[in-house]
């Protein structure tokens, strides 16, 4: 799809308050005079890319046409963010050294160890704390028992993880990191997560300097794990530009060597239509190189998969055709709404979809 204009300039300036381009016409002032941004600001509020914009903002302070009252609403919402990330930093590495304590071997998935490829990582929007147990369903929830305080704060149990209260921080953990709706490419998954669950524990990052370290994935893993976390997103609620900011520093940083070995998991596990779909986003919007790319580019399906990110924004919270569908029922209507427009570009995941949410449902009746 050709960009808009105005979303053509808004991604062009991203790209440039990331260091992705060198944006001489915003430097210059010359592609300044009639920026919106008021517009501006409601699409990274949009897409969760407010904190990154605002460091282009400052590049370029005395050129730029931006009302006093806006620059002070984002620089606080800035500000908030960088402290978030500061704060969830901290917390991070004190529910690992906890949960390390409890003889468990785990990994911190996305949140803050992404936001150690970003050249600000304190202006990256953060998150929920995801981390992976290596252990079983019955050992994670032991886990959780020992982390919380009081056991109101332990909320939903998934199939895949559990949700908690810890210190104010919300907690999702996971005894898989994923799932898929097919059997067939799940049973593969899941293999595949176990085979390299043990080596991701012990991959350890410094999170806070001086403060000690975490495991993150590696960088060969989260190429595909976090491109079914977007393939799982992207048919369940819908997904923003942060997750492809997200997955764009994975790529660009990933080690272009282990290239095959990642291009045949991502066939087994049936995700290659959704690559291609994936590197056509990631080059229009952040300029991907094809030399990087894990897939030839999808144009058709990437086309959607655009056109739903921009209309959506993060996790499609923002896509107006949703709100009349409200509750429990209205979610399970929108699900098969997307089941029945992704079934001609993804019919392998679409069709399994109703079948594996009626099993699930009945699965959490059954462990409520």
């Amino acid at each position: 799809m050709k960009l808009r204009l105005s979303y053509d300039r808004y991604i062009k300036f991203i790209r440039f308050s990331l260091g992705l381009y060198e944006g001489k016409e915003f430097l210059t002032g010359g592609a300044l005079g009639d920026f919106d941004w008021s517009a501006f600001y409601n699409f990274c509020k949009m897409q969760t890319l407010t904190g990154v914009a605002f460091d282009g903002i400052m590049r370029i302070s005395e050129k730029c046409n931006i009302t006093q009252d806006l620059l002070m609403t984002w620089y606080g919402q800035s500000q908030k963010i960088k402290k978030r990330n500061a704060f969830l930093n901290e917390a991070t590495l004190d529910i690992y050294d906890k949960i390390v304590a409890t003889g468990m071997r785990c990994c911190i998935l996305k949140g803050q160890g992404n936001a150690l490829m970003y050249p600000n990582p304190y202006a990256r929007t953060p998150g929920d704390i995801d981390v992976w147990v290596n252990a079983s369903r019955k050992e994670t929830r032991r886990v959780i028992c020992a982390l919380v305080k009081d056991k109101k704060d332990i909320g939903k149990e998934s199939l895949n993880h559990i949700e908690a209260k810890v210190g104010g921080v919300q907690l999702e953990l996971h005894s898989t990191p994923a799932i898929l709706n097919n059997p067939l490419h799940n049973n593969r998954l899941q293999r595949w997560l176990r085979r390299n669950a043990d080596f991701q524990c012990g991959n350890l990052v410094t999170i806070v300097s001086e403060k000690g370290m975490a495991a993150i994935p590696t960088l060969s893993f989260n190429v595909v794990y976090q491109l079914v976390h977007l393939y799982h997103h992207y048919f369940y609620e819908g997904i923003g530009l942060r997750q492809f900011l997200d997955y764009y520093f994975v790529i660009i940083n990933a080690e272009g060597g282990e290239g095959k070995d990642i291009q045949l998991t991502v066939r087994h596990l049936g995700l290659w239509k959704f690559a291609g779909a994936v590197m056509y986003v990631l080059h229009e919007v952040f300029a991907l190189p094809k030399n990087k790319m894990i897939a030839p580019m999808d144009e058709q399906r990437g086309r959607l998969l655009l056109e739903d990110v921009l209309r959506g924004g993060n996790f499609g919270q923002h896509d107006e055709s949703h709100h009349h569908l409200q509750g429990a029922v209205g979610h399970n209507i929108l699900r098969l709404q997307r089941d029945f427009r992704l079934l001609r570009y993804y019919p392998e995941e679409a069709l399994a979809e109703p079948f594996f949410r009626l099993w699930h449902f009945i699965w959490r009746r059954r462990h409520a």
